[in-house]
């Protein structure tokens, strides 16, 4: 039997949708024997640990966006995730996904494939990348956030937003960001892990 994803604020999604991510799930449990996309101490509950953590940023962000980055998609956490439900959501949105490992990357690309997403995996360096102009920036358990902030700055549009997951270290983060930037920021708990949070950021400039 499928499972069943519903978020607050959000619509119910679609059994298809679930679907797709119960394929993507299996994808990932058979990608992880080969090369390390996930760590083993997650391996065994990855719909929980990893696609219904990463799903729940998704309606965090503007429901009608033209273009969400990934920096660091990695194991497609939440990138892939993000471009499952766009495919419901916002089917014309555009999903870019950054990683700079090249086994990753055909991990990333096959899992676009056989899911069918609207994504584009980029194989460089974030900061190796021309401007992406995007109106969505996320990244999960990539770097801190006055990295990723640096990294953002490189790529968010006019008016765009940024959605990282943070975990326990997430004020320090903040304190340590605030120093070089300024933002305005709304924080999320996250359903998934009871000391972390979903950091939505906006107006980002240098301080």
């Amino acid at each position: 039997m499928s499972r069943q994803l519903h978020f607050p604020g959000g619509p119910n999604v679609s059994r298809e949708t679930v679907e797709r991510l119960e394929l993507f799930e299996e994808l990932v449990a058979r990608w992880t024997t080969k090369i390390n996309l996930i760590s083993k101490a997650t391996s065994g509950d990855i719909w929980n640990r990893h696609i219904v953590d990463s799903a729940q940023i998704y309606h965090l962000a503007p429901m009608r966006f033209t273009h969400w980055a990934d920096f660091g998609s990695g194991g497609g956490f939440p990138a892939v995730v993000v471009a499952a439900m766009a495919a419901e959501f916002n089917p014309d949105a555009r999903i870019t996904m950054l990683e700079s490992d090249q086994r990753k990357s055909v991990f990333l690309r096959t899992a676009v494939r056989e899911l069918g997403l609207n994504a584009e995996v980029i194989s460089k360096r974030i900061d190796e990348v021309s401007p992406l102009e995007a109106d969505v920036i996320s990244a999960r358990a990539l770097a801190s956030l006055g990295k990723l902030l640096l990294f953002a700055d490189l790529h968010l549009s006019d008016g765009g937003i940024c959605i990282f997951p943070k975990g326990r270290g997430a004020e320090d983060e903040i304190v340590d960001a605030r120093q070089d930037w300024r933002f305005e920021l709304r924080q999320t708990q996250s359903i998934t892990d009871s000391s972390a949070r979903i950091l939505t950021i906006k107006e980002l400039k240098s301080a």
